[in-house]
């Protein structure tokens, strides 16, 4: 089976843009944003916008079931009541309104701070703030959901949710599979104290989420190094292989037959050390065992 492999794409000059930018460096999965990450206020996505990218992407080798949103930066989906709060549940409404438009099947949250109210407070406020969001978006009378919004994991800053396997479970107990899945960010996964730099821990790790979420439930895996070390919670994503983590552990990870049918996306940054391209050039043609 083929790795399914790409980066996070801009949309600038357009949404369809994304299907060519992905397509140029080789792409066979991205991620994008739908609007800027980081404003509250955004222009609707007209028909015609939607309608060319998704004559791009059918006309791609690129699946739909391996493209993703990601949810701007600004809401916080686990905060108390309040304006932000609500402003927050709307974002994630139209996010899921953007992606049935656009027919991506995958968007991912953040899962936000409980701004020291304490986890449980933070849980209940954000399976809240998804369930409300989908009864909005089914009050819009549009085409049934056919998105699965996924809980990512924190890398346990001050007051996050998400930052443990354990609390994802709990969450999505709750919130169940129909609408639901789960993208996993390795450079989290270690700011939080998971290990990945060995195979034996890359095991661990699987079998753990396969034992308490299912894998089958793992959409999407954030390919990322981390410049922090094993358990500083520190959201630091670097380049795949010059990090903490490492090349070694991140190769078991790509490469483990379990996770042959899960897109690896990579966020890593942009500077005069790595670009995008060159961090794909280096997943595909270094880390992967068919090459």
């Amino acid at each position: 089976m083929a790795l399914k492999l790409g980066v996070h794409v801009s949309i600038s000059g357009g949404i369809s843009h994304s299907v060519d930018n992905a397509l140029e460096i080789g792409c066979s999965a991205f991620q994008i944003f739908t609007r800027s990450p980081r404003q509250w206020k955004t222009k609707e996505l007209t028909p015609h916008e939607t309608d060319i990218f998704k004559e791009k992407l059918a006309n791609s080798p690129i699946n739909s079931e391996s493209v993703v949103v990601h949810m701007p930066y600004l809401p916080n989906l686990s905060a108390p009541t309040s304006e932000m709060y609500e402003k927050s549940i709307l974002v994630l409404t139209d996010e899921v309104t953007r992606c049935n438009m656009l027919g991506i099947p995958n968007l991912v949250i953040h899962l936000g701070s409980h701004l020291g109210q304490g986890p449980k407070h933070g849980i209940n406020q954000l399976v809240n703030a998804c369930r409300k969001s989908l009864h909005a978006y089914s009050d819009l009378g549009l085409p049934r959901n056919k998105v699965k919004i996924l809980l990512e994991n924190s890398a346990g800053q001050k007051n996050s949710i998400g930052s443990r396997i354990e609390e994802i479970q709990s969450i999505f107990h709750i919130l169940g599979q129909n609408d639901f899945g789960l993208c996993l960010d390795t450079c989290h996964l270690f700011a939080a104290g998971y290990d990945l730099s060995n195979e034996s821990n890359v095991s661990t790790l699987i079998d753990l989420v396969d034992s308490s979420i299912g894998l089958e439930n793992l959409k999407i895996i954030h390919l990322n190094d981390s410049k922090g070390d094993l358990g500083s919670n520190l959201d630091r994503h670097y380049h795949v292989g010059l990090g903490k983590i490492g090349a070694g552990g991140l190769r078991c990870l790509i490469n483990n037959k379990k996770l042959s049918q899960v897109p690896f996306i990579m966020e890593t940054p942009i500077d005069s050390i790595r670009n995008d391209v060159d961090n794909f050039e280096f997943v595909r043609n270094v880390l992967t065992d068919s090459h």
